[in-house]
């Protein structure tokens, strides 16, 4: 009985004679093969295991799934491959390690999980603490989505770059017992839209595949550069369909792209350009509608306009024939450069301008004659009597029609367009004896050296229609504007002798205007600067009468 007693505390005896290992992190001293009546030792690094089955979305098993995990911020990680039946397992990881699993396999989906090995991992009583990973269903990439692209105006947007992202093309099928925390799983592809604007996605999940996870396809398009000038002229494109949605069909979808601002902007107008008479809220300051010979005219619209549709004539100032000019569209169709012929355009000249134009959304039409004038704002010239011309009104050969007669009208065109801003008429004298008295002024009206300033009073004869030279009259080229300032001006000669019209001499007195509300800036030229010195002239060139239809 004692032999016995002794060699049952034996093996506690060399238990106690040195210091325990585990080195396995069974639970177990080393080299005690039977641990039923000896005391267990707590494993200083506990370790666990994480496992899992890789499944289609047909629950069959995929083998030789490349399972590659990351345990926290540790450069290096542990990496397996699935049997046969789809699982995996992966052991010796440390307990309440953060562990990152990335399933992939050529041919099919990515997925990307977390999860945490549980941290009760080797602790008493002996457990080999377990993170659970499944099963998790990869989609297989055998699948493909086109879209039709077309431009705001419906053609083909040949060219366009789209992404296609498949949401939800795995997952992971979750369980009261995993500890899976986050699961991302998409597919990203590019293409580029053919000659017929056909975007097409290769290599997605089909639309049953993403029906059965419940996922989507979220198509981006970019916006569209359609005319080529670098400027972007198309807004963007988004959609998401449901994978039930493209189920059993590979019918082309329809993606039109929006123009670059936003729809319900109203009808077409014009916000600015160096031609102000032509905007919505027109400015008819001779400033604002000043153009630089040489310098095109520069249109901007409040919305993109059809490149086909700006048409536009130009006259002069009595719009008898077309001018010729150009027009293209620029920047996405919201603006124009509208370009006069070479040296049609001169100082100190008007011009009449009819543009019409068609905006690219909706069809809303714009049309407006305007007005502008050449010349440098910074650069003003002083003005002077271009031209007297009388409107003769008699035929030949009758004796009177090479002279100036009683009641015909005299034409003062001006070497730029002036305007009278406030107050009275300028007058005109003849340094000539028209009332045949004799002498030359005193109380003469309308002669040189009238003591009593009184002349013929020269008013505004702006023309809104080519000079008459026939009957029936000819017709403007189109209907224009009044600016308020011409080159043309008129009296009519009440003088009762006939002058010989080479040897007139006439004033014109902007020295005698009286001044008004404390300004002598009576008349003024389309640069704002005041006219108040005498312009005086010599010689009348004759406007034939008209003759009568045939």
């Amino acid at each position: 009985m004692k032999k016995q007693v002794l060699m049952a505390v034996l093996p506690l005896m060399v238990w106690g004679c040195g210091d325990p290992t585990d080195a396995d992190n069974d639970g177990v001293a080393d080299g005690i093969r039977d641990p039923n009546n000896v005391s267990v030792v707590v494993p200083s690094t506990p370790k666990g295991t994480v496992s899992g089955q890789v499944l289609s979305t047909t629950l069959q098993p995929i083998a030789d799934v490349a399972v590659a995990m990351t345990i926290g911020s540790q450069p290096t990680g542990k990496s397996v491959t699935t049997d046969a039946s789809g699982n995996f397992v992966m052991t010796d990881v440390p307990a309440g390690a953060q562990v990152l699993l990335t399933f992939s396999k050529s041919g099919f989906s990515t997925l990307r999980a977390t999860s945490t090995v549980p941290s009760s991992a080797g602790n008493v009583p002996i457990n080999n603490g377990n993170a659970s990973f499944g099963p998790v269903t990869l989609t297989q990439l055998n699948g493909s989505l086109a879209v039709t692209v077309v431009t705001p105006q419906g053609r083909p947007a040949v060219g366009a770059k789209g992404v296609l992202e498949v949401d939800k093309a795995g997952s992971v099928i979750l369980s009261n017992y995993d500890s899976v925390s986050s699961v991302v799983s998409k597919v990203y592809v590019e293409a580029t839209a053919d000659s017929n604007g056909i975007l097409t996605f290769n290599g997605i999940p089909s639309g049953i595949e993403l029906a059965r996870l419940n996922g989507t396809y979220n198509l981006w398009i970019a916006p569209m550069d359609t005319n080529g000038d670098g400027v972007v002229d198309t807004g963007g494109y988004t959609k998401s369909y449901s994978g039930g949605s493209i189920v059993g069909s590979q019918a082309t979808t329809l993606a039109q792209l929006n123009f670059s601002k936003p729809s319900g902007v109203g009808a077409l107008n014009i916000e600015g350009g160096n031609v102000s008479s032509l905007k919505g809220a027109a400015e008819t300051d001779p400033l604002r509608n000043m153009v630089r010979p040489g310098e095109p005219i520069y249109v901007y619209f409040n919305q993109p306009v059809q490149p086909g549709s700006v048409f536009v004539r130009l006259t002069d100032e009595y719009a008898k024939e077309s001018l010729p000019v150009t027009a293209s569209v620029n920047v996405g169709g919201y603006s124009a450069t509208i370009t006069p012929g070479n040296g049609i355009v001169q100082e100190g000249k008007e011009y009449n301008i009819f543009l019409r134009a068609v905006a690219a959304e909706g069809g809303s039409n714009y049309s407006r004659t305007g007005f502008f004038f050449g010349g440098d704002a910074s650069a003003p010239r002083a003005i002077t009597i271009a031209e007297l011309r009388y409107q003769e009104t008699s035929l030949p050969p009758a004796a009177t029609a090479t002279q100036l007669n009683q009641f015909e009208d005299v034409f003062v065109n001006f070497s730029s367009p002036i305007a009278k801003q406030v107050g009275q008429s300028v007058q005109v004298f003849f340094n000539a004896d028209i009332d045949n008295n004799g002498t030359v002024g005193g109380n003469s009206f309308g002669e040189v050296g009238n003591y009593s300033g009184q002349g013929f009073p020269l008013d505004i004869a702006e023309p809104t229609k080519p000079v008459r030279t026939r009957t029936p009259a000819e017709l403007p080229v189109f209907g224009i504007q009044a600016s308020g300032y011409s080159t043309r001006y008129f009296f009519n000669y009440t003088g009762s002798v006939a002058l010989n019209p080479s040897q007139v001499r006439l004033v014109v007195s902007f020295s005698n205007l009286a001044p008004v509300l404390g300004t002598n800036d009576v008349y003024e030229s389309i640069w704002g600067q005041p006219i108040n010195a005498d312009l005086e002239a010599t010689g009348i060139g004759q406007h034939p009468a008209p003759p009568p239809a045939p």
